[in-house]
Protein backbone atom coordinates (compact mmCIF):
# COMPACT_ATOMS: atom_id res chain seq x y z
CA UNK A 1 0.00 0.00 0.00
CA UNK A 2 1.23 3.11 -0.88
CA UNK A 3 0.90 6.33 1.48
CA UNK A 4 -1.99 7.42 -1.04
CA UNK A 5 -4.76 5.91 -2.45
CA UNK A 6 -4.82 8.25 -4.61
CA UNK A 7 -1.73 9.82 -5.46
CA UNK A 8 -1.46 13.23 -7.36
CA UNK A 9 0.08 12.46 -11.09
CA UNK A 10 2.71 15.12 -10.25
CA UNK A 11 4.86 12.74 -7.66
CA UNK A 12 6.95 10.14 -8.58
CA UNK A 13 6.95 6.57 -6.88
CA UNK A 14 7.25 6.74 -3.67
CA UNK A 15 8.42 3.40 -1.12
CA UNK A 16 6.12 1.40 0.08
CA UNK A 17 4.90 2.51 3.84
CA UNK A 18 2.52 0.59 6.19
CA UNK A 19 -0.33 2.56 7.56
CA UNK A 20 -1.30 2.29 11.14
CA UNK A 21 -4.48 1.12 12.92
CA UNK A 22 -6.44 4.11 13.98
CA UNK A 23 -6.52 4.78 17.61
CA UNK A 24 -9.29 4.04 19.97
CA UNK A 25 -9.94 7.64 21.14
CA UNK A 26 -13.67 8.96 21.17
CA UNK A 27 -13.58 11.07 18.30
CA UNK A 28 -15.89 14.28 18.35
CA UNK A 29 -18.64 15.11 15.95
CA UNK A 30 -17.41 15.39 12.67
CA UNK A 31 -18.71 17.88 9.48
CA UNK A 32 -18.91 16.81 5.74
CA UNK A 33 -15.92 15.27 4.54
CA UNK A 34 -13.84 18.00 2.17
CA UNK A 35 -13.16 16.92 -0.99
CA UNK A 36 -10.81 18.48 -2.93
CA UNK A 37 -12.96 20.78 -4.69
CA UNK A 38 -13.42 22.85 -1.51
CA UNK A 39 -9.70 24.13 -2.22
CA UNK A 40 -9.78 25.28 -5.52
CA UNK A 41 -10.40 28.86 -4.74
CA UNK A 42 -8.93 31.39 -3.09
CA UNK A 43 -6.15 30.36 -0.92
CA UNK A 44 -7.38 34.35 1.54
CA UNK A 45 -10.96 32.35 1.88
CA UNK A 46 -9.63 29.21 2.28
CA UNK A 47 -7.22 29.61 5.38
CA UNK A 48 -9.92 30.89 7.83
CA UNK A 49 -12.53 28.47 6.71
CA UNK A 50 -9.72 25.67 7.91
CA UNK A 51 -9.51 26.94 11.64
CA UNK A 52 -12.15 24.91 13.23
CA UNK A 53 -11.94 21.97 10.76
CA UNK A 54 -10.46 18.62 11.72
CA UNK A 55 -7.17 16.33 9.84
CA UNK A 56 -6.67 13.13 10.25
CA UNK A 57 -4.20 11.05 9.08
CA UNK A 58 -4.22 7.37 9.23
CA UNK A 59 -7.22 8.04 11.58
CA UNK A 60 -4.75 10.45 14.12
CA UNK A 61 -4.89 14.02 14.64
CA UNK A 62 -7.07 16.50 15.54
CA UNK A 63 -9.18 20.25 15.30
CA UNK A 64 -7.04 22.88 13.07
CA UNK A 65 -6.45 26.01 15.78
CA UNK A 66 -3.61 27.58 13.24
CA UNK A 67 -2.63 28.45 9.25
CA UNK A 68 -0.78 30.64 7.46
CA UNK A 69 -1.72 31.26 3.52
CA UNK A 70 1.28 31.61 1.20
CA UNK A 71 0.93 32.48 -2.50
CA UNK A 72 3.10 32.74 -5.66
CA UNK A 73 3.13 36.22 -5.39
CA UNK A 74 4.46 37.22 -2.56
CA UNK A 75 8.19 36.51 -1.56
CA UNK A 76 7.79 34.24 1.35
CA UNK A 77 6.06 31.82 -0.63
CA UNK A 78 7.80 28.78 -1.58
CA UNK A 79 6.75 29.39 -5.36
CA UNK A 80 7.36 33.10 -5.41
CA UNK A 81 10.73 31.88 -8.20
CA UNK A 82 8.74 29.62 -10.28
CA UNK A 83 8.51 25.95 -10.45
CA UNK A 84 11.12 23.58 -9.05
CA UNK A 85 11.44 19.95 -8.01
CA UNK A 86 10.30 20.72 -4.47
CA UNK A 87 7.45 22.93 -5.89
CA UNK A 88 5.67 21.12 -8.46
CA UNK A 89 3.05 20.20 -6.32
CA UNK A 90 2.07 23.64 -5.13
CA UNK A 91 1.79 24.22 -9.13
CA UNK A 92 -0.36 21.35 -9.78
CA UNK A 93 -4.49 21.23 -9.11
CA UNK A 94 -5.44 22.14 -5.82
CA UNK A 95 -6.87 19.80 -3.40
CA UNK A 96 -3.29 18.08 -2.34
CA UNK A 97 -0.69 18.32 -0.31
CA UNK A 98 2.57 19.81 -0.20
CA UNK A 99 5.43 18.45 2.16
CA UNK A 100 8.88 20.49 2.81
CA UNK A 101 11.69 20.05 5.09
CA UNK A 102 12.47 23.43 7.19
CA UNK A 103 16.30 23.97 7.97
CA UNK A 104 17.07 20.70 7.33
CA UNK A 105 15.16 19.11 10.44
CA UNK A 106 11.69 19.19 10.35
CA UNK A 107 8.87 18.42 8.14
CA UNK A 108 6.10 20.61 7.41
CA UNK A 109 2.38 19.90 5.33
CA UNK A 110 0.41 22.29 3.79
CA UNK A 111 -2.74 22.28 1.46
CA UNK A 112 -2.34 23.10 -2.11
CA UNK A 113 -5.19 25.72 -3.38
CA UNK A 114 -6.46 27.16 -5.96
CA UNK A 115 -6.17 26.53 -9.72
CA UNK A 116 -3.47 24.61 -11.60
CA UNK A 117 -0.29 27.05 -11.84
CA UNK A 118 -1.33 29.36 -9.34
CA UNK A 119 1.22 28.15 -6.41
CA UNK A 120 -0.75 29.02 -3.42
CA UNK A 121 -1.15 26.99 -0.19
CA UNK A 122 -2.18 26.84 3.34
CA UNK A 123 0.49 25.75 6.00
CA UNK A 124 -1.02 23.41 9.32
CA UNK A 125 0.83 25.51 12.03
CA UNK A 126 -1.18 23.56 14.85
CA UNK A 127 -3.64 21.63 15.74
CA UNK A 128 -5.45 20.49 18.65
CA UNK A 129 -5.33 16.80 19.43
CA UNK A 130 -8.41 14.63 19.56
CA UNK A 131 -7.91 11.26 17.86
CA UNK A 132 -4.98 8.74 18.47
CA UNK A 133 -3.57 10.65 21.25
CA UNK A 134 -1.55 7.79 22.29
CA UNK A 135 0.30 7.59 18.98
CA UNK A 136 0.81 10.98 18.98
CA UNK A 137 2.43 10.54 22.77
CA UNK A 138 4.81 8.03 21.36
CA UNK A 139 5.76 9.78 18.32
CA UNK A 140 6.53 13.18 20.19
CA UNK A 141 7.82 11.46 23.09
CA UNK A 142 5.63 13.63 25.62
CA UNK A 143 2.83 13.61 27.61
CA UNK A 144 1.16 17.45 27.43
CA UNK A 145 -1.09 17.34 25.13
CA UNK A 146 -0.81 20.92 24.47
CA UNK A 147 2.73 21.03 22.93
CA UNK A 148 1.86 17.76 20.61
CA UNK A 149 1.16 19.61 17.90
CA UNK A 150 1.93 23.50 18.95
CA UNK A 151 4.09 23.92 15.40
CA UNK A 152 4.56 22.77 11.87
CA UNK A 153 7.16 20.70 12.66
CA UNK A 154 5.54 19.11 15.49
CA UNK A 155 1.95 18.48 13.86
CA UNK A 156 4.10 16.67 11.08
CA UNK A 157 5.78 14.19 13.54
CA UNK A 158 2.59 13.82 15.59
CA UNK A 159 0.74 12.95 12.87
CA UNK A 160 3.67 10.87 11.35
CA UNK A 161 3.62 12.86 8.13
CA UNK A 162 6.95 13.02 5.64
CA UNK A 163 8.15 13.56 2.12
CA UNK A 164 6.48 9.94 1.40
CA UNK A 165 3.33 11.34 1.65
CA UNK A 166 4.14 14.72 -0.75
CA UNK A 167 1.33 14.70 -3.74
CA UNK A 168 -1.38 12.90 -1.57
CA UNK A 169 -4.92 14.16 -2.61
CA UNK A 170 -6.40 15.29 0.55
CA UNK A 171 -10.05 13.17 0.28
CA UNK A 172 -8.60 10.12 0.21
CA UNK A 173 -6.85 7.91 2.64
CA UNK A 174 -4.15 8.14 4.40
CA UNK A 175 -5.54 11.65 5.10
CA UNK A 176 -9.83 12.51 5.74
CA UNK A 177 -10.25 16.43 6.11
CA UNK A 178 -13.54 17.21 8.00
CA UNK A 179 -15.76 20.99 7.52
CA UNK A 180 -16.79 22.54 11.32
CA UNK A 181 -19.32 22.44 13.11
CA UNK A 182 -18.89 25.48 14.39
CA UNK A 183 -17.52 28.50 13.51
CA UNK A 184 -14.73 29.55 16.56
CA UNK A 185 -13.73 33.29 17.47
CA UNK A 186 -10.54 33.60 14.67
CA UNK A 187 -7.38 36.12 15.25
CA UNK A 188 -5.60 37.24 12.57
CA UNK A 189 -2.24 38.23 12.19
CA UNK A 190 1.59 38.74 10.72
CA UNK A 191 2.80 34.85 9.85
CA UNK A 192 5.63 33.92 12.15
CA UNK A 193 9.37 33.17 11.55
CA UNK A 194 10.18 35.38 7.97
CA UNK A 195 11.25 38.32 7.29
CA UNK A 196 10.10 38.39 3.91
CA UNK A 197 6.59 40.03 2.98
CA UNK A 198 6.48 40.31 6.89
CA UNK A 199 3.78 42.36 7.22
CA UNK A 200 0.88 40.45 5.51
CA UNK A 201 -1.74 39.50 7.74
CA UNK A 202 -2.15 35.87 6.71
CA UNK A 203 -1.81 34.01 9.89
CA UNK A 204 -4.87 32.98 11.62
CA UNK A 205 -6.07 31.08 14.48
CA UNK A 206 -8.55 30.06 17.24
CA UNK A 207 -8.16 32.84 19.44
CA UNK A 208 -7.36 32.48 23.21
CA UNK A 209 -6.60 28.56 22.24
CA UNK A 210 -3.90 26.86 24.33
CA UNK A 211 -2.35 25.25 21.50
CA UNK A 212 -1.11 27.65 19.13
CA UNK A 213 2.60 27.66 18.38
CA UNK A 214 2.44 31.57 19.78
CA UNK A 215 -0.16 33.27 20.87
CA UNK A 216 -1.61 36.35 18.66
CA UNK A 217 -1.27 39.72 19.94
CA UNK A 218 -3.59 41.34 22.14
CA UNK A 219 -5.24 44.01 20.19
Amino acid sequence: MFPCAAHARLTVSQPRLFCQMPASDSRPPLGKQLKRSFFARSVHEIAPELIGATLLVDGVGGTIVEVEAYHHTEPAAHSYRGVTPRTQVMFGPPGHLYVYRSYGIHWCMNFVCEAEGSAAAVLIRAIEPTQGLAAMRRRRSLRDERTLCSGPGKVCAALAVSIKHNGCALDASPIEIYARTEVPEIASGVRVGITKAADLPWRYGVKGSRFLSKPFPKI
